[in-house]
């Protein structure tokens, strides 16, 4: 089992307790998925010490450890890699050591970054080539976690000016075209398949996924962060502004109970309704928090300011809703308190007048639901870094531990960009 002491801070004491890869439980270290995936897995350990070093609460040799560990054997490359699995995901733990002024394995990094540029633009013309034979699309094709938002921000943030940013840019606006499927319009990314990219009974004729990690609240963050910084390509605005406009029309008119649906079933699109959606596990991957941050980021984008006042107030309402709070799952960045708190985080960044103050009570709030007083950091981080779903990066112990780090320090070196919160 993997060990370590007692620390005064909760991330420390993950840190700690993951401090050597060589203690990794024998089951972990044997799957073959586990040394490259930043989601689960090694990489994402890897981040936790990248940014302790970067804001001087831990050794270099720690993050440098977990990276050796990570590339001792070949790492996939081409079809099997996306954001959070194999070259994408060592080139973005990489450029975050990069981004702290670690200049050590530069000529790797750009060779990642060339190759991963070359795949984007391969899916970019094989997606073009699907549209054109006016076939639905995967999801893996288009979100955030295996397709080309995730992608898309890694090269945001490494090459913004690069041709393969603009071409997936180019992809998400002909993606938000509406489409016919039966003789009815449907948005441009309703896939066949069910969420879980498997066609079942449950999702006839499939579904539009709402989500950030696997639906189109990733597109539309992408859409809006890189219009944020000037990279825009023709009918950039207009494509969210459309999808704002959809989104907006499956939002709940309850201004008691604001709210998104996880997805749009097909007999639900036939007849106008939504599932029950109220009261809702809050998230970051589905759900209204981390959609509800994705609008956010599309009304600043598009000077839209009634659409920010509905995204904001939709957010706060949510998160202070006490059913709401009760069915959060757990700690962790992808469906849990972590991840809350870096969106209301975010969005408090964003948010204009009494909207602004609130979120930032509410992130208060999701910090000290972490590292609640009178706790012991040793036992908590003991028994995230033990959980059955891993230590890693999205649903274990290193991602808890890089929120509670930035909440902490004050200090980030841009290791949550993968989400698209900011």
């Amino acid at each position: 089992m993997i060990t370590g002491g007692h620390a005064g801070a909760l991330d420390d004491a993950i840190a700690g307790l993951l401090a050597d890869p060589g203690g990794v439980p024998a089951h972990l270290a044997a799957t073959p998925w586990w040394r490259q995936s930043l989601a689960r897995g090694a990489l994402g350990i890897a981040l936790l010490h990248v940014e302790r070093a970067a804001t001087g609460e831990g050794p270099w040799e720690r993050a440098r450890d977990w990276l050796d560990a990570a590339t001792r054997e070949p790492v996939t490359a081409g079809a099997g890699s996306h954001l959070f699995h194999g070259t994408p995901a060592l080139a973005y733990v990489l450029s975050r050591a990069a981004a702290a002024g670690r200049t050590g394995g530069q000529r790797t990094l750009s060779m990642l970054k060339e190759a991963i540029s070359r795949e984007a633009a391969a899916r970019t013309a094989r997606a073009h080539a699907r549209m054109d034979l006016a076939l639905l699309p995967e999801l893996a094709e288009f979100d955030l976690i295996r397709g080309l938002t995730g992608f898309g921000a890694y090269l945001l943030s490494e090459d913004p000016a690069g041709p393969a940013l603009r071409g997936i840019l180019q992809y998400l606006v002909r993606l938000s075209e509406p489409v016919t499927l039966n003789d009815t319009t449907v948005p441009g990314w309703w896939t066949l398949a069910g969420p879980s990219g498997q066609q079942t009974a449950a999702f006839t004729a499939g579904h539009a996924n709402l989500g950030v990690a696997h639906g189109i609240g990733g597109p539309l963050a992408l859409l809006a962060l890189t219009a944020r910084q000037g990279i825009t390509v023709g009918g950039q605005l207009a494509a969210i502004t459309q999808i704002c406009a959809w989104l907006s029309g499956w939002h709940t008119s309850d201004p008691a109970q604001p709210a998104w649906p996880f997805w749009i079933t097909w007999p639900g699109h036939q007849n106008g309704q939504r599932a029950p959606c109220w009261p809702q596990r809050l998230g970051w991957c589905y759900g209204t928090a981390g959609l509800a941050r994705a609008v956010q980021l599309a009304a600043i984008a598009t000077s839209d300011q009634a659409l920010q006042s509905m995204a904001e107030t939709t957010l706060i309402t949510a998160l202070e809703a006490r059913a709401n709070q009760a069915a959060i799952r757990g700690l962790s960045l992808c469906h849990g308190r972590a991840g809350l708190a870096r969106i209301a985080s975010a969005a408090t960044a964003d948010a204009r007048g009494t909207a602004a103050w609130q979120l930032r009570g509410l992130v208060g709030g999701l910090i000290e639901a972490i590292q609640p007083d009178g706790y012991d950091p040793a036992a908590v981080a003991a028994k995230l870094v033990h959980d059955p779903a891993g230590p890693g990066f999205l649903d274990g112990a290193a991602g808890v531990a890089l929120a509670a780090l930035t909440s902490r320090t004050r200090i980030s070196h841009g290791w949550d960009t993968c989400l698209l919160v900011r």
